[in-house]
């Protein structure tokens, strides 16, 4: 699109007070750069808004000139679907303030903001909001599909730990979502996806955790796996709320605390994680070391921001992705004979497969007072995750997702899949299933009723149909 003073792209300069960069522009590569490097999508514009106004400008702007609209903020979707060819997208990564009122343990979050602004913004209090394990992760779209981390078991999923939130709708307008205010909107956000309108603020409830947690690494080799798991599956269902595991399969990181004849080998790990009790999170490490012998072991107390960032080297920028995730209500046998066939087939060092522990606080919320997509009955969220560092590495290393993922399935539950697992968007995307046909039944009005053209489709979309 050639660009001058009468094109569409001109007058949406005069509407945004931020920038707005177009493919002539010098930085228009870097724009519409995303993390997972094997996505390569040109948009007509990217829209850099710094406030609200700016989103309701893009939004309108949009749909006036008919352009699908891409909604930015820590660009991390394993699918892309923070950029899209020929579109707009919509950039919050400027709108990333995060205000904390630590006497009502509340914090108010833009949303473009990282996990890593909250998390430095939360801990400067000794509080934290329950999220993801990366922190340059975007709050928006982690937070929109559920949110499982560290502390999903003491805490909950971040939606369970949302308040409110301001969300600019299909019209573009501004509407509060919360439980006295259009609560139908707010039930479908916390776990529909960016289905309805871009979040421009969250408010949170926050809890309190850090500054120092504990932490603890177990690594066993690939031989060894079943009968790590096995054991491990045991002493993970009896562990209290203030400790979680999680179980990988992995390559050992060339970390100092590695023995350097195990960095870079491929086996198990379980990653214990304590924010409470510290006499607990040991109790735990010297339970699991009750089966067999890890080729090693590390624990340390750390700092909670310093946790939130231990996995982003291994998540930076510019590697190439493609995941798969379900749920299993247990490491069952059938589980374990899934993964430890199809580990050792993974030819990226840098691929694994993660178990998350969902019990605790998670289980205690009722399955039908949010739009997550899953049940609430304990289980693990398990990732299929190929990571490659070329691209020549990718198409080898998606077929291993899928092969893993194809074993698991026959074990997984059949009560939904985890929205933010789902990268396939397209007409075999299992999005009906993944939330069900009640829930989905209800998310379908919801549509209907705050994007009834189904405006905001570069997703996981909930399509509106017919009334």
């Amino acid at each position: 699109m050639t660009q001058t003073a009468d094109t569409p792209i001109a007058a949406l300069r005069g509407l945004l007070h931020g920038d707005v960069v177009g493919a002539v522009d010098a930085d228009y590569d870097e724009s519409r750069k995303v993390w997972n490097a094997a996505i390569d999508r040109r948009p007509q514009v990217v829209a850099r808004c710094v406030d609200e106004a700016d989103v309701q400008a893009a939004v309108r702007f949009a749909t006036e000139h008919g352009l699908e609209i891409a909604v930015r903020g820590g660009a991390h979707s394993f699918s892309g679907a923070s950029v899209v060819d020929d579109g707009i997208v919509i950039d919050l990564s400027r709108m990333n303030q995060v205000r904390v009122d630590p006497d009502a343990r509340r914090a108010v979050v833009a949303g473009g903001a990282l996990l890593s602004d909250v998390d430095a913004a939360t801990q400067a209090h000794g509080l934290a909001v329950p999220a993801g394990l990366v922190s340059h992760t975007g709050v928006g779209g982690l937070t929109l599909g559920g949110g499982m981390g560290w502390l999903t078991r003491m805490g909950g999923l971040t939606i369970d730990n949302m308040v409110s939130a301001r969300v600019v709708t299909a019209d573009g307008e501004a509407r509060v979502a919360s439980e006295a205010e259009n609560s139908d909107l707010f039930w479908a956000v916390r776990g529909g996806g960016g289905n309805f309108g871009v979040v421009t603020e969250f408010e949170f409830a926050l809890h309190e955790v850090g500054p120092i947690v504990q932490f603890g690494l177990l690594f066993w080799s690939l031989d060894d796996g079943a009968e790590m798991l096995r054991h491990a599956r045991d002493v993970i269902d009896a562990l209290p709320e203030d400790v979680n595991a999680m179980v990988g399969a992995l390559n050992a990181p060339p970390a100092p605390f590695v023995p350097e004849e195990h960095q870079l080998q491929p086996g198990y790990a379980v990653i214990v994680v304590g924010t409470g009790d510290p006499t607990h999170h040991g109790q735990a490490l010297a339970a699991l070391q009750g089966g067999p012998a890890p080729l090693f072991a590390f624990a340390t107390p750390m700092p909670f921001v310093e946790l939130q960032k231990m996995l982003d080297e291994a998540n930076a920028w510019g590697l190439h992705a493609y995941d798969k995730g379900c749920y299993v209500e247990s490491l069952s046998d059938a589980v374990i004979e899934a993964v430890t066939t199809h580990v050792p087939a993974k030819t990226s060092p840098l691929s694994l497969v993660l178990f998350y522990r969902l019990d605790g606080a998670f289980s205690r919320v009722a399955e039908d007072a949010t739009a997550f997509s899953g049940g609430r009955s304990p289980r693990f969220g398990v990732f299929v995750i190929g990571v490659c560092p070329v691209p020549e590495m990718l198409p080898g290393e998606r077929d291993w997702v899928r092969a893993t993922y194809d074993a698991l399935r026959p074990a997984s539950t059949d009560d939904g899949l985890y929205v933010n697992g789902i990268t396939d968007f397209d007409a075999r995307s299992p999005v009906r299933a993944a939330y069900g046909p009640e829930k989905y039944a209800r998310l379908v009005e919801v549509k209907r009723t705050y994007d009834p053209g189904n405006v905001f489709h570069c997703n996981a979309n909930i399509a509106p149909g017919a009334p």
